[in-house]
């Protein structure tokens, strides 16, 4: 029991509840927001045309710039302000086919039960030569504000990401990377930001802790 009341980073690990329940926000960029901003700032090139975003299009505006055409945001229910297109992923209800040269689906999935419905409408979604730009959560406390609302259904490993998006865009279109190690696990499960660690603590990846997934799919043309 000793080891429980030990001091980590200014933290009790012998402590029942979390520093921030809020994944960090409250303390500066979550830490999953780290891996999420870089992967989109990597993959930035393929946010281009006419983009859809959920929720609101920070993303689009700030990693696609002068390269998007046309922000489309997509809200599952009527009443957000931001939201160009009210409409149901899971159902493809509400969202125009083949018509977007981009999606950017960052913590999304997670939250929709049909998932691999999903997966597929969005392939449907894109244009061909689309390309879907997907996060996931790995190891991660639960949304509330999700839970309460509309469901939290799911964590993912790369494993089943690769095998979820492989079925549908096809294996040799689907890039897959996971990110995370146990002090990032364990950091982000109580609230830390990612300024609380270094960049070297952050960048070493351990894939037996996974703290978030990413995915890269294209669509291609069909032989």
């Amino acid at each position: 029991m000793a080891f429980f009341r030990h001091i980590w980073r200014g933290i009790r690990l012998g402590r029942l509840q979390p520093v921030s329940r809020s994944f960090g926000f409250d303390r500066g960029q979550p830490i999953d927001r780290y891996y999420i901003e870089r992967f989109l700032s990597d993959n930035s090139q393929d946010i281009k045309g006419r983009v859809l975003e959920v929720g609101d299009g920070e993303y689009t505006r700030v990693f696609g710039a002068e390269r998007v055409t046309k922000s489309d945001v997509l809200h599952a229910q009527p009443g957000n302000p931001k939201a160009t297109l009210v409409g149901n992923l899971a159902t493809g209800e509400g969202i125009p086919d083949r018509s977007f040269e981009c999606m950017i689906l960052t913590q999304t999935f997670p939250f929709i039960y049909d998932l691999q419905d999903a997966v597929a409408n969005t392939y449907l979604k894109l244009k061909e030569g689309g390309v879907l730009l997907a996060t996931f959560a790995g190891i991660s406390q639960i949304s509330r504000y999700d839970m309460d609302r509309w469901g939290d259904f799911w964590r993912l490993s790369d494993v089943a990401a690769r095998r979820l998006f492989g079925d549908v865009f096809g294996d040799q279109n689907v890039a897959v990377a996971s990110h995370g190690n146990v002090l990032v696990a364990c950091s982000f499960l109580h609230g830390l930001a990612s300024r609380e660690l270094t960049r070297a603590e952050l960048e070493f990846r351990d894939e037996d802790y996974q703290v978030l997934i990413t995915v890269r799919a294209v669509k291609r043309a069909r032989s």
